[in-house]
């Protein structure tokens, strides 16, 4: 009895060290590592732009005025809105989104364009009709099974 239940933690152990493993794996995977890189910038760049429009662009703006935002709000009962901290977190959305914007989709766009804009079309392929191996797009004779193809560049 005692032997088999030994068995059983060793087996039970394996398996354990199999899971550790896989999970090491599943996390050291560059794109869960990427992942949680972004997620800690983009909290980062979320604090310094929410400071930014409390601290900096909200005095500015209310300049002329003398007001606020963050102290705006009217009562109605026993219930206090907020509505100048919500302009502020409107316009610290407006910033990132056009943060995100011009400094991250814009230019992976522009990048995209640029790569898939040169593409050689003798590196384009197509499939031959009799052997169905890949062979260049451009190509008269099948470099595998030789039979003449059709031009179909014109």
């Amino acid at each position: 009895m005692l032997l088999k239940y030994d068995l059983d933690l060793l087996v039970k152990l394996d398996q354990g060290e199999d899971i550790l493993k896989d999970f090491k794996a599943f996390i050291l995977r560059g794109n869960v590592v990427d992942l949680a890189v972004g997620i800690m910038i983009g909290s980062a760049f979320n604090t310094v732009i929410m400071s930014f429009v409390k601290n900096i662009l909200t005095p500015l703006i209310t300049i002329p005025g003398r007001v606020n935002f963050s102290q705006l709000y009217f009562k109605l009962g026993n219930s206090i809105f907020r509505y100048g901290a919500f302009l502020n977190d409107v316009i610290s959305f407006i910033i990132i989104a056009a943060g995100i914007f011009f400094f991250v989709v814009r230019p992976i766009n522009s990048l995209n364009k640029k790569i898939h804009r040169g593409t050689d079309p003798s590196l384009e392929k197509k499939s031959c009709p009799q052997c169905l191996s890949s062979i260049p797009k451009l190509a008269l004779r099948c470099a595998f099974c030789t039979i003449e193809l059709k031009d179909t560049s014109k």
